[in-house]
């Protein structure tokens, strides 16, 4: 704490009512510490945008329904999408030294997503996303999803992230701030999809499927155009997009 900074308030919540207290469990703590260091270290600035999935999705269930044993889902094809998205804007596959004097290149690709568990949030790396398969990459993510949550993650394989993605479109929400995963210079928050109608080109509304993209961003590094131009290019990408 700062010499500025006023202490913490403590109080004796029981004069108010029943309290009961409970311990926070060592990942909890530990993601908050982190957190906390992250936040507080780094100029965050989220810029928030929506990508037209319709043609996506409509691709997506064909597949799925001539592949029933090989299925596709949402976050593999994202993963992908931010491959493509680091080799178009390189600015967000770097990492800043501690002093803020140094810029590091990376030149691979290796994806965080992060993972809900009991008592707090962790996040895996899946490798080499631009050499590997939509199946390859899938199986990962269950692999190290299921380790997880198991508790069996090693530390290894939550480390050399470029940029991680975090999903909460299985729950809901329109919008959030995702907090950079340090040393990494973004992130990408996905919330659920919402169809929406939307003018055609001759101004006609439509039903279009929308999904909510929120970056946020290292503000020493990335720009408030660049954030724009790479949701942009996500968007456009996605909407491109064929399965195979």
């Amino acid at each position: 704490m700062s010499d500025s900074q006023l202490p913490w308030p403590v109080e004796d919540f029981s004069a108010y009512g029943a309290v009961e207290e409970k311990s926070l469990g060592k990942i909890q703590q530990y993601v908050g510490k982190v957190m906390q260091r992250n936040w507080s270290m780094i100029p965050h600035v989220t810029h928030h945008d929506e990508a037209d999935i319709t043609v996506f999705e409509q691709r997506r269930k064909a597949w799925n329904a001539e592949h029933p044993d090989q299925k596709r889902t949402l976050l593999p094809a994202l993963m992908k999408c931010a491959v493509a998205m680091l080799k178009e804007f390189p600015q967000y596959n770097c990492s800043l030294s501690a002093d803020g004097a140094t810029l590091y290149q990376k030149g691979y690709y290796h994806i965080g997503f992060a993972v809900d568990v009991p008592g707090g949030l962790l996040v895996p790396v899946v490798r080499d996303c631009d050499k590997k398969s939509m199946d390859e990459i899938t199986a990962e993510i269950v692999a190290l999803s299921e380790k997880a949550r198991g508790k069996g993650l090693a530390m290894q394989e939550m480390s050399g992230g470029c940029f991680t993605l975090s999903s909460l479109g299985h729950i809901g929400g329109t919008a959030f701030t995702p907090i950079i995963n340090a040393p990494e210079v973004a992130i990408l928050g996905i919330t659920r999809t919402q169809q929406r109608f939307v003018p055609d080109a001759d101004g006609q509304p439509v039903l279009r499927q929308m999904l909510p993209l929120s970056l946020s961003y290292d503000h020493r590094v990335i720009n408030g155009a660049d954030a724009a131009r790479c949701l942009t290019f996500m968007a456009s990408w996605l909407a491109d997009f064929e399965f195979a």
